[in-house]
């Protein structure tokens, strides 16, 4: 039986991003261990996945003693477990995760790169993280981005050769559950108690945004572009997301219009994001760096109308005017725009979700997206194999 470590900075990740995925490899034969940092998400992980796991205190900053600490740890998991595969998500556990696996002779070290935080960033703190891509890249035996854009700028950018980047499928960490995204299958309890924490009003245009409230997730400019519309009044703008002042924050001043203005609601995370989703007129997805965006993909499966900002994660799954509406990043006044044309071309606006809808339910499905994960991990195990014959 082949044994595979999974590794995420924290179990969040793992509960949303990867779930079922650990499962899945599971009932297939594969000895799964699940490793993160500490959180309150890990119970319900563990009955989730119904796989060991093992807590090591990555932090999501750059902390170098503690981070030296995790990788000592993480090296001694790996001699002790003695893997075939480990496999690692987000940066810092991926670089943790990559180095020690290196040093423990663990043969298959797979990193998947979700995207690119050094996008973001500035000076010395850039070319910090620009060093840590590469050299977890070098640590890595296969990198498998989950997008094509993003296996195509790091190579372009000289930070891997081409021949040890693989995008799994058509994209994404996951693909979209098809079942839970589906509009048939909400219940209705859940839906009544999104519509009681959004209070939309008689006729009102409901425009939802899911995910992170940080800066480099376009928020600044969604505001901006909300306020500035002329459908200010007949609308509501609905944040789906908790402030994280720690990383990337926000301005105070922004922090305050979302606080105070009437139309504006945030709410904090829940795992009833279809039934948002089902309620909302438009989902828009400002993001100014993404690696293949989840929540498009949820959108799509769940036929609502999409705006989201010109970068290349976006790209790879809305086309401008065919499957959902297209602005240039960072440009609050063509966001306003937008705005106003999915508010007057609505029938336009549901033609592009439902083409959209058509080619995630073909591409995207998760139950096949999990079934080519495990063809790869079956091809680098049994190229080891062979290696060694």
């Amino acid at each position: 039986m082949p044994k595979l470590i999974r590794i995420t900075t924290v179990p969040l990740f793992l509960k949303l991003l990867l779930k079922g995925q650990m499962k899945f490899m599971k009932s297939a034969g594969w000895e799964v261990l699940m490793v993160s940092a500490e959180g309150k998400e890990w119970d319900q992980v563990k009955k989730q996945e119904g796989c060991p796991y093992e807590v090591v205190p990555f932090t999501r900053q750059i902390t170098p003693f503690q981070d030296l600490r995790c990788l000592w740890q993480l090296y001694k998991l790996f001699k002790r477990e003695n893997p075939d595969i480990v496999h690692s998500h987000t940066p810092k556990a991926g670089l943790l995760a990559m180095v020690a696996g290196r040093l423990a002779a663990v043969p298959i070290r797979v990193h998947t790169l979700a995207g690119l935080p050094y996008q973001v960033a500035e000076g010395s703190r850039r070319k910090l993280m620009v060093w840590m891509e590469k050299f977890t890249y070098r640590a890595a035996t296969e990198v498998w981005a989950n997008a094509g854009s993003l296996r195509d700028q790091i190579v372009s950018e000289g930070l891997v050769e081409r021949e040890k980047v693989k995008v799994v499928g058509h994209g994404s960490s996951n693909g979209v559950d098809l079942e839970a995204f589906n509009r048939y299958n909400l219940k209705e309890n859940n839906l009544v108690a999104a519509t009681m924490r959004i209070v939309p009003g008689e006729n009102e245009f409901v425009m939802l945004v899911v995910g992170r409230l940080v800066k480099d997730k376009g928020i600044e400019d969604l505001i901006e572009a909300f306020l500035a519309s002329k459908i200010v009044n007949k609308s509501k703008l609905v944040l789906l997301g908790s402030f994280e002042q720690d990383l990337n924050p926000l301005s105070r001043q922004t922090i305050n219009r979302i606080n105070d203005h009437p139309r504006i609601v945030q709410l904090e995370w829940t795992d009833h994001v279809a039934c948002y989703m089902a309620i909302a007129d438009l989902l828009i997805h400002p993001s100014h760096r993404e690696g293949f965006p989840n929540v498009l993909l949820e959108a799509g499966a769940m036929c609502c109308p999409i705006i989201c900002s010109d970068i290349p994660g976006n790209r790879e799954i809305v086309t401008h005017k065919k499957t959902g509406l297209v602005y240039p990043v960072n440009d609050h006044r063509a966001l306003t725009e937008a705005i106003e044309f999915a508010y007057v071309k609505r029938v336009e606006m549901l033609s592009y979700a439902e083409n959209l809808n058509r080619e995630v339910s073909e591409k995207y499905d998760r139950k096949l997206f999990q079934q080519q994960l495990l063809q790869e991990y079956y091809r680098v195990w049994d190229k080891e194999l062979s290696r060694n014959v």
